[in-house]
């Protein structure tokens, strides 16, 4: 099944939904400059859309090219214990070098009814795997050298739950889908003759030209008004005014009130500011190790789902459906804040 024709009625529609919402904002909001709104909107919109492009093009030449059966190699064991398959298996390991371009698959193998929604909601919560390597190089050297051993712990800590989830979601999938519902033709000899055939019937520049121009229109229909939206609301002081309401009801009796610092910074500006406030009580003696990388637990839980909204609510329901988009985006977060509680607490009894 091929995806939906171009919809560019919608997206000229789009386009005059984002003018106005950005007028709106003009008129009642805070004013922004050109300037701000060139360095904090447009170009990051672009950037986002160019990642979203390269992804999409990424994922249609590894189907095109019969690549998904030779990345399916890589967690075969895993995903045949947990009835997921070979399909989900690529998707997986594409998600180690891009999450756009394994959720696209994702979403193809579905819409091609080669796999069902439980396996591509189970593949995605277990694409937080990879997602964690994947910003890992970044996050680490930036955190370490502020943190120093608490550092350390807190990313043990936040990869134990990582792998912690995982676990949980292929031990579910071994129990909750059959042999059945993991897709009778998801078998490696079949999986590979079907790849063959698809091979000879479309080279790869025929399948991108045919399939990426009404992905790109029909994902940037949603992505452009949402992430304006969601531009707006940042600079309107929404998530903020969340950030500072939801830390004043944590009066918490394991951690001193200067930690508290830690979480609102974490709350309200990038993942760098929280961290280097850690840094700054630590060295000074205010907290201790283990306070310390509870705070950051603590900051973690908080304000990442606040972020996920601001960050990746767009690319998610762009990608996918808004109502599947938003399903997969919010239940992720839960059963991420959930993994990072169960070892935190383990870790406040522990250590």
């Amino acid at each position: 099944m091929k995806d939906r024709s171009p919809r560019y009625g919608l997206l000229l529609f789009s386009f005059g939904l984002t003018l106005v919402l950005f007028a709106g904002g003009m008129i009642w909001g805070e004013p922004i400059s050109p300037g701000y709104a060139l360095k904090r909107l447009a170009i990051p919109l672009l950037r986002l859309m160019g990642f979203i492009v390269l992804g999409l093009a990424l994922g249609q030449v590894i189907e095109a090219t019969g690549w998904t059966r030779h990345l399916s190699v890589v967690a075969r064991p895993f995903f045949s214990f947990s009835n997921l398959g070979n399909r989900c298996s690529a998707a997986f390991t594409a998600a180690f070098f891009s999450g756009v371009t394994s959720n696209a698959m994702l979403l193809d193998f579905f819409r091609e009814k080669k796999i069902s929604k439980a396996q591509l909601f189970l593949t995605n919560y277990v694409n937080q795997l990879p997602a964690f390597f994947l910003h890992l190089p970044t996050t680490f050297f930036i955190v370490i050298p502020l943190t120093g051993i608490a550092g350390v712990v807190y990313f043990t800590l936040t990869f134990c739950a990582t792998l912690l989830r995982t676990i949980c979601f292929l031990v579910l999938g071994h129990f909750y889908l059959s042999k059945e519902k993991a897709s009778p033709s998801d078998s490696h000899g079949e999986l590979k003759g079907i790849e063959k055939k698809k091979k000879k019937k479309e080279t790869v520049l025929a399948r991108i030209r045919s399939r990426l121009p009404g992905r790109v229109i029909n994902i940037a229909v949603y992505v452009v008004p949402i992430y304006t939206l969601v531009f707006l609301l940042n600079v309107n002081g929404l998530f903020l005014f969340l950030n500072t309401a939801l830390s004043q009801y944590l009066t918490l009796q394991f951690l001193p009130v200067e930690s508290l610092s830690v979480v609102i910074l974490s709350f309200a500006a990038e993942f760098t500011s929280g961290f280097a406030a850690a840094g700054a009580l630590l060295d000074a003696g205010v907290l201790t190790t283990k306070q310390t990388v509870l705070a950051l637990l603590l900051g973690n839980i908080t304000a990442f789902p606040i972020r996920a909204l601001r960050h990746q609510l767009p690319r998610y329901m762009g990608i996918f459906s808004p109502k599947m988009g938003l399903q997969l985006l919010l239940s992720g977060q839960c059963f991420r804040i959930l993994s990072i509680i169960v070892v935190g607490v383990i870790y406040y009894v522990v250590a």
